[in-house]
C-alpha cells in the first residue's frame, strides 16, 4: 500500500483539483482530505456520508458551580482572561465563576491553583470526521470547528482511518489532499508518505513557497515531484521553477496549461477528467502515469 500526498506551498495553486483528478484516474484507492482547516475536496467528489464521529483534540476548563468559592484565583492565574464572575449563586457565595469555552486554551493552570478543587478539565469537541462513499471509492475527511486548533492531530487521525480502510479492503493506494504551507497540518500529512507532489504556479510567491515545501520534504526524507499548474500564464517563471527543481534533483512530472474548462467542471462538481476531453485532460493522465511509475516502480 502506497500513499501519495498532494500539497502546495500556497493556497489556490490547484492542489485539490489535481488530487481529485488522481482520484478519478486511480482504480483501487482510498481518498483522504487532510486539508482540515479549509476542506473542499468534497465539493468535487460529492461524498455520501456513512459514518460521523466527533473529534476531540484537547480539553476545556469547566467550573463545578457548587464547589466554587468565588475567590478569583482562577482569574488571577489565567493568561487569557477566560474566567468570568457571572455564574449562579451556590451555598457559599452569591456569584460563582464560569469559563468562557471559546477563549479557553486548555492549559489547565486554573485547575492546579483553584484552592477548592472547583475546576475540572473536560474533553472539548473541536470538529467532526467522516467516512463517506464517492463515485471513486471511499473517502475519509473532516471539518475542524471555527477557531479550533489541533488540526495536525486531526490530520493524523484521518490518515490512520484511511490506512485502516485500505488495509481492510485491500486497496493499494491512498491519495491524500494535503494542506498548503509548511506548518503542523502539512507535516502530519506527509510524514512517512511514499511520494509528495508539490503543486505550484508560475508566480514569484508560489516559487518561493515551493522551495520551502521541497525543503520540508527533503528534511523528512520523502521523495518529491513537482507539478506546475497554469504554467502558460508566465512561462518565464515556469522556466525558473523548472531550473529550481533541476537544481534540487526533483522531477517535474506535469505542466498543466490554464483552461477555463477547469472552473466550468468545478461548477458542475466534476473533475476535469470527467468533464473534458481537452488536451489538459491528457496532460493530467500523463502526470498520473508518471506518478504511478514513481511509486510503484513501473517501467
Amino acid at each position: 500500500m502506497k500513499e501519495i500526498v498532494v500539497i502546495s506551498g500556497k493556497g489556490g495553486t490547484g492542489k485539490t483539483s489535481i488530487a481529485a483528478s488522481f482520484a478519478a484516474l486511480a482504480k483501487n484507492a482510498v481518498i483522504a482530505d487532510c486539508d482540515v482547516d479549509a476542506a473542499n475536496l468534497h465539493l468535487l467528489l460529492s461524498p455520501r456520508i456513512k459514518k460521523t464521529e466527533d473529534f476531540s483534540g484537547g480539553c476545556t476548563a469547566k467550573v463545578i458551580g457548587e464547589k466554587c468559592i468565588g475567590c478569583g484565583k482562577c482569574k488571577d492565574v489565567c493568561e487569557f482572561g477566560v474566567p468570568l464572575l457571572n455564574g449562579p449563586t451556590n451555598d457559599i457565595v452569591e456569584k460563582t465563576y464560569t469559563i468562557d469555552p471559546i477563549g479557553c486554551e486548555g492549559c489547565a493552570v486554573c485547575t492546579y491553583f483553584c484552592p477548592n478543587g472547583a475546576i475540572k478539565m473536560s474533553p472539548s469537541v473541536n470538529g467532526k470526521w467522516f467516512i463517506s462513499g464517492t463515485r471513486f471509492g471511499t473517502m475519509v475527511h473532516a471539518k475542524l470547528g471555527i477557531a479550533e486548533e489541533n488540526s495536525g492531530k486531526l490530520v493524523s487521525l484521518i490518515r490512520k482511518q484511511a490506512k485502516a480502510i485500505a488495509q481492510k479492503n485491500d486497496n493499494d493506494l491512498i491519495i491524500i489532499d494535503g494542506s498548503p504551507g509548511i506548518g503542523c497540518p502539512v507535516i502530519a500529512s506527509i510524514t512517512a508518505a511514499d511520494l509528495v507532489i508539490a503543486v505550484t504556479e508560475p508566480s514569484l510567491s508560489a516559487k518561493s513557497d515551493l522551495k520551502r515545501v521541497l525543503e520540508l520534504a527533503k528534511h523528512f526524507n520523502i521523495p518529491a515531484a513537482v507539478c506546475i499548474n497554469k504554467y502558460d500564464i508566465n512561462e518565464t517563471i515556469t522556466a525558473e521553477i523548472e531550473k529550481l527543481a533541476t537544481d534540487l534533483k526533483i522531477p517535474v512530472i506535469g505542466k498543466i496549461p490554464y483552461r477555463p474548462e477547469v472552473t466550468k467542471a468545478q461548477i458542475q462538481q466534476k473533475t476535469i477528467i470527467e468533464y473534458s476531453a481537452e488536451p489538459i485532460t491528457e496532460k493530467i493522465k500523463t502526470m498520473w502515469k508518471k506518478t504511478s511509475q514513481l511509486i510503484f516502480k513501473e517501467n
